[in-house]
């Protein structure tokens, strides 16, 4: 294991692995071009992490046959950087590190994830202050969770929910070890979920920080009007917090 320094660096570069097709959407789009209040998915989850100061920039990994992202206002922008991505989640990311040589932290987030809130990237990035080795945005499982017969559509049994948490995004590494985990975990033919399952991998125990369960992931047609609704709520609390400030 290497034991990374806890850095006090404040810019951070953001990874959005956005190669994938959203084939469970039902649409000719990728999941990330569909539009929610005049934007992009793509658009609200990028705006969501460059809204933040300590963020310098954003490195977006795409899809080698993508049409779509040129005709984005983001595409224009001089803190996005686009790379080719890979054909798994794993591939992606590790051509966005390596094409952020010498960053000490990066967030990485998901592309169909427009309803970060600010509030959740603070308590995220909060904790490279503490900790050599990250952590991720999680929430506490509240259903009653259960597990299915193998290969059926049938309840083989409950699962006890207790201690189980919905990994979200962003998560949140030191850039030098989070390559090193992925390197391996490929390698080794790990399976790679998300970033925090190569760490895990390799015998981390990343730090899981309480986040909001409207932090959803657009992954179905009816979660189009779910995030647009979170969306209109953010506005409207953003423009009372202005108010009254």
């Amino acid at each position: 294991m290497i034991n990374p320094a806890i850095s006090p660096v404040s810019d951070i570069v953001a990874i959005v692995p956005a190669a994938g097709t959203g084939s469970r959407m039902q649409s000719e789009l990728p999941k990330q071009y569909l539009s929610i209040a005049g934007k992009t998915i793509l658009e609200h989850a990028v705006g969501a992490l460059l809204s933040h100061p300590a963020v310098s920039r954003v490195v977006v990994a795409l899809n080698p046959r993508d049409q779509h992202f040129d005709a984005l206002p983001l595409a224009r922008d001089p803190r996005v950087q686009r790379v080719v991505g890979g054909a798994q989640r794993a591939d992606s990311v590790m051509a966005a590190l390596r094409a952020a040589p010498g960053t000490h932290w990066v967030l990485v987030h998901d592309a169909a994830r427009p309803c970060l809130h600010r509030d959740d990237l603070e308590r995220l990035l909060a904790i490279r202050a503490h900790s050599r080795v990250g952590g991720i945005l999680a929430a506490p499982v509240r259903d009653t969770m259960k597990r299915a017969e193998a290969g059926e559509t049938a309840i083989s049994h409950t699962v006890d929910r207790e201690d189980l948490w919905h990994a979200l995004t962003p998560q949140f590494f030191p850039a030098e070890l989070l390559a090193l985990c992925l390197e391996r975990a490929l390698r080794e033919n790990a399976i790679v979920t998300d970033e925090a399952s190569a760490l895990e991998h390799c015998g981390y125990h990343p730090l899981l920080v309480h986040g909001r369960s409207d932090n959803i992931k657009v992954t179905r047609p009816e979660d189009l009007a779910l995030a647009g609704f979170y969306l209109s709520q953010f506005t409207q609390w953003q423009r009372y917090s202005q108010e009254n400030a």
